[in-house]
């Protein structure tokens, strides 16, 4: 069973299936036959195509990994909102404050 590794764009960007444009089989005669994506980064916004052996493809590859969280947590952490600047600007103050492990330990 081949593990799913995933295909990503020059610039990082995993690419999922809501990013592929068109994919196909190439079929040759001798050799390897291959799978061939065209996908769109969904971050830098450019075209580009992907050769994957057809041994070595997976469907899952372009498929987004599950997470560990419940559904009450997703909720919880959707109601939060984004982090803002000022709450990054505490936390890296109340760090700056923190002289060792067991003061981290006490405040929880």
């Amino acid at each position: 069973m081949n593990k799913a590794t995933g295909i990503r764009c020059h610039c990082g960007q995993r690419i999922l299936r809501k990013d592929v444009l068109h994919y196909g089989f190439y079929v040759k005669l001798f050799g390897p036959s291959y799978v061939y994506l065209k996908f769109r980064c969904s971050r830098c916004k450019k075209i580009g195509e992907e050769f994957v052996e057809k041994d070595k493809w997976n469907e899952n590859m372009l498929h987004d990994r599950t997470t560990e969280m419940t559904d009450s947590e997703k909720k919880k952490f959707n109601g939060m909102g984004k982090i803002d600047i000022s709450e990054m600007v505490e936390f890296h103050h109340e760090l700056e404050n923190l002289t060792s492990l067991e003061d981290l330990k006490s405040d929880t």
